[in-house]
């Protein structure tokens, strides 16, 4: 049982539901339920009980397993306290405790098996057969699930067989599937000014069996929001499709007066190193551009802002609208949290009004 408290209009929060098929099973928050206070069932595949009293839904998970995703919207440093308070009314609980009853008799106890990055990596399909343990079929997955039962994963954690042989011909098959995975998520999405703009589905309704689509969604970014929660442009080439490289340039990204990110909530921009996709250490410890800090940016004359993207402080006024970079391969992400439908909108993808502004390359 997830509970919320009543959240003050104007501040976006969200409880994205997401299980171990990476669907984004359901939703609670600003755009899906409202500010309001309620509480909701988070069940799994197998669940037949009766709809408990006093509740705004039920929300089904395809798999044993489902994680939370709390965010709650933080408009500078000093309003910390009060995000602080709305956390608190966030409540997660059995469903014996939420009904005051006493728990039932305890789940059999699971052995995890040890798992590191280079394991799973060598050792794939082990790992999947442990992990559909967990996950009944779907039924679109019945010719998927007859293939795999026929290399030993049935969904009953039984260890595999298969000869030394067997086992690097399957190895080399998942390699070969990372590469079509790696290949579908460099062309995933429309195109807009160097950037990349993916619609991602996020239900089970949504992909409807298309197992890549899915792949890609996982690769790019695990546990990403339905496009509808917020919509995810990124980039590693500037407006020309030249690579973008803190080591041998110096970058802007403009916004044109009235031309800001269309968002019913905020919108970010945040800088990675492009070769390990994780955050830059930076003397500012400044990691995005974010909404609550436009009124600390300097804007254009004509109205409109720049962002300035390298590696060293620009200086003066321009400080306020550095976005610091590695010494080496930029990937930038936009984030824009429950994107607006009417136009001028990104929504929908390929077809909206308005586009992420080019990566324009300014010096070296």
């Amino acid at each position: 049982m997830i509970s919320v408290p009543d959240v003050p209009a104007g501040r976006y929060f969200s409880v994205q539901l997401c299980d171990g098929n990476t669907y984004n099973v359901g939703y609670i928050g600003s755009r899906a339920t409202g500010q309001g206070a309620g509480s909701w069932a988070i069940v799994g595949p197998g669940w037949q009980g009766a709809t408990p009293p006093g509740i705004k839904g039920v929300i089904r998970s395809t798999t044993q397993f489902c994680m939370a995703i709390f965010r709650t919207q933080l408009f500078g440093p000093a309003d910390m306290p009060n995000v602080v308070a709305v956390q608190r009314g966030y409540k997660v609980e059995p469903l014996s405790a939420f009904l005051k009853q006493p728990a039932p008799p305890a789940a059999p106890e699971i052995r995890w098996p040890r798992a590191t990055a280079d394991l799973v990596k060598h050792h794939f399909f082990d790992f999947l057969a442990f992990a559909l343990l967990f996950n009944a079929p779907q039924p679109n997955e019945a010719a998927i699930r007859a293939r795999l039962a026929q290399i030993g994963i049935d969904g009953r954690g039984t260890p595999l067989t298969q000869s030394f042989f067997e086992r690097m011909e399957l190895l080399g098959a998942a390699f070969e599937g990372e590469r079509k995975v790696e290949a579908a998520v460099a062309r995933a999405g429309v195109s807009m000014n160097g950037w990349r703009v993916s619609d991602l589905p996020g239900s089970p309704e949504g992909y409807n069996g298309d197992w890549l689509l899915r792949a890609v969604a996982a690769k790019a970014g695990i546990y990403g929001n339905t496009t509808e929660e917020a919509t995810y442009p990124f980039t590693k080439a500037d407006a020309t499709g030249a690579p973008l490289d803190g080591s041998k340039g110096r970058y802007t990204i403009t916004f044109p007066p009235g031309g800001l990110p269309p968002v019913n909530a905020f919108w970010s921009v945040t800088m990675y190193h492009a070769g390990n996709q994780l955050l830059v250490q930076n003397p500012i410890d400044r990691y995005l551009i974010n909404t609550p800090m436009l009124s600390g940016m300097t804007k254009n004359p004509d109205g409109g802002l720049t962002i300035h993207v390298q590696k060293d402080d620009p200086g003066g006024a321009r400080t306020a609208n550095w976005l610091p970079a590695p010494d080496g391969p930029i990937y930038l992400v936009m984030r824009l949290y429950w994107p607006k439908t009417e136009q001028p909108a990104l929504l929908p993808i390929g077809k909206g009004q308005w586009q992420p502004p080019g990566i324009v390359k300014v010096g070296s």
